[in-house]
């Protein structure tokens, strides 16, 4: 599973990458987990809002810290 978090490093940005780690872990799921930092390549999804999570290519969440729940589900789909 190939996971990118967008986002320029503010506190949601890393707290969502603390999650996502942890929820995988914790599943025992193996993740290739990447931060996106440069402004074009968040603004090439689309995502204008961050922090944005982008699952296998395709976006599924933008904007705040994802629940833990919602990272629950991207785990078990």
């Amino acid at each position: 599973m190939d996971i990118k978090v967008l986002g320029t490093g503010c506190t949601n940005c890393r707290n969502t990458i603390a999650l996502i780690g942890q929820v995988a872990s914790d599943k025992g799921v193996s993740v290739n987990l990447e931060k996106v930092e440069e402004l074009r390549d968040i603004a090439s999804y689309g995502v204008m809002s961050t922090p944005g999570v982008v699952i296998d290519g395709k976006v599924v969440h933008a904007g705040g810290v994802p629940s833990r729940e919602k990272v629950e589900k991207w785990f078990s789909a």
